[in-house]
This record gives structure tokens, C-alpha cells and sequence, in this order.
């Protein structure tokens, strides 16, 4: 009986999230977050997680702005 496939949870600079199996390379750009599971474990904790799903460089630039008016 074959083994369920692992994964990793990936986060890239715009703090979106994503998850990769543990036995591939990452692809560039995204770094681990720390959790690893089945399938429904990742996307379970994605989405504990991600709540803000505005990429990071958006918010930073609506909080600049909002400090300019």
C-alpha cells in the first residue's frame, strides 16, 4: 500500500501561501513556513492562517497612502 503524499507549507515575499510536496525542490521564490502534513493538514492550516489574502506589497501600499492623505 502506496503512502499518502506529504507536503509543505510554502510561503512566498507577497505572504501568499501555498503548499508543495516534500520530496520536490521548492520553486524559486517561496520558502517553507514550517508546517508539513497530508494534504488535509496544509490546507486546514492555510486556512487557519491566511486571512489577509491582499498581497503583501498592496497592503503596504494602501497603508503608505492612507498615511500621505
Amino acid at each position: 500500500m502506496a503512502s499518502e503524499q506529504q507536503y509543505r507549507v510554502v510561503l512566498n515575499d507577497e505572504e501568499q501561501y501555498s503548499m508543495w510536496p516534500v520530496d520536490r525542490d521548492l520553486p524559486q521564490g517561496w520558502r517553507e513556513e514550517g508546517t508539513t502534513g497530508d494534504k488535509q493538514k496544509c490546507l486546514t492550516h492555510i486556512d487557519r492562517v491566511w486571512t489577509e489574502m491582499r498581497p503583501r506589497s498592496l497592503r503596504e501600499s494602501l497603508a503608505q497612502a492612507g498615511r500621505e492623505s
